[in-house]
């Protein structure tokens, strides 16, 4: 029988022998994990068994990089993957976890356990912690903090996040709270902001989360940023940035110029409303370019012009900006396509 397909998408791999970091189209099936160069080649370049394997994630052996997590083969065999984002993630490793350990009990992947999970007293799932703590009634109050010059926005203290832990009874005390804290930053769930909660988080081999009103942290998936005196550590960000961050992922772009394709991470903005892309396999701030919505024209095409069938097709669509500039773009499914669809409509109606 053919194995059967459980996720695909795009993400960012480290080279088997050159120390480079390219973005790959990878399909997990039920015993492996396939990496092709682009989404329409037949052959991939290369497959990696998954029975046996182990998955580390967070890993810690990049620590500029964010999002990584490894996947070590039975021969030993070291494979390092990066995601876009936090969510996307998550859903990959939750689809890997279950397919290892489908093949050490010689059952079939299933996305629902049909055993009622047993869980221990002192285990956390870090994951359901922070979609709890992102909550816009009971979860923690995003603000706009204000240190030596410099205003945080969409930010928090840490001993805020040890006050919530405690309060809503996820931790018995400050010391059992601050330990599920440094944990959430050590998996990339909060990030630090400012000299004072950095130096925290790399003043030792693991990273750690200060309970402190003057050590400030974002949420990962936040729309973060600092205006004010800049540094190397914190730039002044535009007008274009202020925006919530609405929908993220890898999509295909189509250059203007060489009308190429190339993997790039999209970030959809509102209040002011813009899509800012930027190339996955480096760790920048700074997008390629920025795409205002306000106004626009976004809809699915069959074809673009200039492209070759071979390069592209299937799940294409077109945004048409207020100034008549045409885009062209190319999501990994159907279902994926209506969603950025539905979310450009939607914030180009809406924001400013």
């Amino acid at each position: 029988m053919e194995p059967k397909i459980i996720r695909e998408g795009y993400l960012v791999k480290k080279g088997t022998l050159l120390n480079s970091w390219k973005a790959v189209w990878v399909v997990l099936s039920d015993d492996g994990l396939e990496f092709y160069k682009k989404k329409t080649d037949n052959t991939p370049k290369g497959m990696i068994p998954l029975n046996g394997a182990k998955l580390t994630n967070p890993c810690q052996d990049y620590s500029k990089r964010q999002l990584v997590f490894k996947i070590s083969t039975l021969k030993n065999q070291d494979h390092f993957f990066q995601a876009t984002h936090l969510e996307e993630r998550e859903a990959w490793i939750k689809d890997i976890k279950r397919a290892i350990s489908c093949l050490q009990g010689g059952r079939k992947f299933a996305r629902k356990s049909t055993r009622k999970s047993i869980r221990l007293p002192d285990t956390v799932n870090l994951s359901e912690l922070y979609v709890l703590m992102r909550d816009s009634d009971n979860g923690i109050k995003e603000l706009k903090l204000e240190k030596e010059k410099k205003i945080y926005n969409h930010c928090f203290c840490g001993s805020t996040v040890v006050d919530w832990l405690v309060s809503e009874g996820k931790a018995r005390n400050r010391p059992e709270g601050l330990m599920l804290a440094t944990g959430l930053l050590n998996e990339g769930f909060l990030q630090p902001a400012g000299e004072l909660s950095k130096s925290g988080a790399e003043g030792g081999t693991e990273s750690v989360l200060l309970d402190q009103p003057e050590a400030f942290y974002y949420f990962a998936d936040s729309g973060f940023f600092c205006e004010g005196y800049s540094s190397d550590e914190d730039s002044i960000m535009k007008e274009e940035f202020r925006g919530a961050i609405i929908k993220q992922g890898c999509l295909l772009k189509q250059g203007h110029r060489r009308k190429n394709w190339k993997v790039r991470k999209f970030i959809l903005r509102d209040d002011p409303v813009y899509l800012h892309y930027y190339d996955p396999t480096r760790n920048e701030d700074d997008p390629l370019g920025s795409i205002h919505l306000r106004g626009c024209v976004v809809s699915a095409v069959e074809y673009v012009p200039d492209a070759k069938k071979y390069d592209v097709d299937g799940n294409l669509f077109e945004i048409i900006t207020s100034d008549e500039v045409h885009y062209f773009l190319q999501a990994a499914t159907p279902e994926e396509r209506k969603d950025w669809i539905r979310a450009i409509q939607t914030v180009s109606k809406t924001g400013k």
